[in-house]
């Protein structure tokens, strides 16, 4: 677990999939064609945390939704990617428009769409319940599975590995 606390610590930006990852990956599909998803507000809530200690959160999903981007917003996340078939074009914008390198970002994904990423990142998570070959080449595994707590386990661990986790959650106790 040190060499994963070690990467870690160097992480500048966390990359989100999010079908399996921040949410379950089911689909609500109405008569009407309105997509609909559940997000976890833990899993938010991490995301807030992790931005306030200066880390950055980006979005690169395969999928287009309207819903995406209400989470987003809630959230506070301004780099966001959508139906990217190959995320790989997403992650190289990324990294030149934020002058930073592969090393400096993490990856969080569940299905083999993820690996060309997860391949090149400094930090490559998948969540407990992702396809195996994707676990194979993860260098963490998330303890909780996608839509279900992994977003926070992914945070948590990175706040952790940069001193802060116990000092930000300790913060709360003087809100009250």
């Amino acid at each position: 677990m040190q060499d994963i606390l070690d990467k870690a610590r160097g992480i500048k930006v966390v990359i989100f999939d999010v079908d399996g990852v921040l949410t379950d990956g089911s689909l609500f599909i109405g008569d009407d064609g309105q997509e609909y998803k559940a997000f976890n507000s833990r899993d938010g809530h991490g995301m807030k945390m992790l931005q306030q200690i200066g880390v950055e959160i980006a979005i690169i999903t395969g999928r287009t939704s309207e819903v995406v981007n209400h989470r987003i917003r809630d959230l506070g996340i301004k780099t966001v990617y959508q139906g990217q078939h190959d995320k790989t074009v997403a992650f190289n914008d990324l990294l030149s428009n934020r002058q930073i390198s592969p090393a400096e970002c993490a990856y969080v994904g569940d299905d083999v769409v993820d690996l060309p990423v997860m391949s090149q990142v400094g930090l490559a998570i998948a969540v407990q319940d992702a396809h195996p070959m994707v676990k194979k080449h993860a260098h963490w595994q998330t303890p909780s599975v996608g839509g279900r707590g992994a977003g926070r386990d992914v945070c948590e661990m990175i706040m952790e590995a940069k001193g802060c986790l116990q000092s930000t959650l300790e913060s709360y106790l003087h809100k009250i």
